[in-house]
């Protein structure tokens, strides 16, 4: 490892203890088990990994810009989420990205991309479940998702607009009108690379990918409930 790596890591191992510590304050204390805790995470966040990490998991629309990737890493971390509480599903998240990191190391991007990701995809996750967490129903459900997607799609727009196309643009050195000319190649109805290309592709392409992990998360997640929770006799049967 070098040291960029071994500072990322490091980060990262105060934050999962942070965390930590976090978790165990939100929860009675009978019920809190930093062992069942690691775990989870660790499961979760190799899943989440994976469908992050590998090329064949990820998909490209010829109907929007090569650059915007489908990827479904924020499944596993909403069905940790959902079982676990927010915290886990969170956990999660920062998992996937710091792999990244570690594995391959920085980019020459200085992971920009990823830390959007880290943020669109935390927002999302953590709005959804804490909503959950407080209803827990197909009602929660339903609301958690519809506020978590507007939110997280109003944040991707946002920093498109403010912090992505400028830094390619001034810091990678991308030029504004070869940007432009890649994004038009697969929508004809972009003008420029700010609000206009974050309405014909930052929004459409970001609830075409909500509904699927929507779609998935609910899926498998009323498969698997079951199994993941430990729940006392009694208990009100949820989602």
């Amino acid at each position: 490892m070098d040291v960029i790596q071994l500072l990322a890591l490091g980060m990262f191992l105060l934050l999962v203890a942070f965390t930590g510590k976090v978790y165990a304050a939100s929860n009675p204390i009978r019920s809190y088990s930093p062992v069942k805790l690691i775990a989870r995470v660790a499961i979760f966040g190799a899943m989440s990994a994976i469908l992050y990490l590998v090329p064949i998991f990820k998909l490209k629309l010829p109907f929007f810009p090569s650059f915007l990737e489908l990827h479904f890493d924020e499944v596993p971390a909403f069905i940790a989420g959902f079982a676990y509480g927010p915290v886990t599903g969170i956990l999660v998240i920062v998992i996937k990205t710091a792999m990244k990191f570690l594995i391959y190391g920085v980019p020459e991007t200085l992971g920009v991309g990823e830390l959007t990701d880290l943020i669109l995809s935390s927002v999302y996750v953590l709005i959804a479940c804490m909503i959950y967490k407080k209803k827990r129903n197909l009602k929660g459900v339903a609301i958690g998702f519809a506020i978590a997607t507007a939110v997280q799609v109003f944040v991707a727009m946002v920093l498109n607009v403010y912090v992505m196309i400028p830094f390619y643009a001034n810091v990678m050195g991308y030029p504004l009108p070869a940007l432009l000319s890649m994004m038009q190649k697969a929508v004809p109805a972009i003008t420029d690379t700010g609000w206009s290309y974050a309405f014909f592709a930052v929004l459409p392409f970001n609830l075409l990918k909500d509904a699927i992990v929507i779609i998935l998360t609910f899926l498998l997640y009323r498969s698997l409930h079951v199994f993941l929770r430990f729940e006392g006799k009694g208990k009100k049967k949820r989602l």
